[in-house]
């Protein structure tokens, strides 16, 4: 469905373009998201992110990673006489 909008006030267009801008998304999308988020209900079907591993992520100190690395560029190694 199109929906045509007229006498936007200049001040409230100012806003929805800048937040459209921010969120690098369409004028059309960020007034369908602003009108879903007045009625407290979800307009566009965004993907669904997973959390559960966040708290194993950037726990390594520098020592820690520069070890893991080292390991990986051994694992990394080619031997020419394989591929052959």
């Amino acid at each position: 469905m199109t929906i045509t909008l007229r006498s936007i006030p200049p001040e409230l267009l100012r806003k929805l373009q800048e937040r459209a801008k921010a969120e690098g998304t369409s004028l059309a999308k960020t007034v369908i998201k602003a009108l879903a988020e007045s009625f407290g209900t979800r307009s566009i079907k965004s993907p669904v992110l997973h959390h559960d591993l966040d708290h194993l992520a950037g726990t390594w100190s520098r020592k820690e990673a520069a070890a893991f690395e080292s390991a990986l560029r051994e694992q990394r190694k080619i031997d020419p006489e394989l591929w052959r």
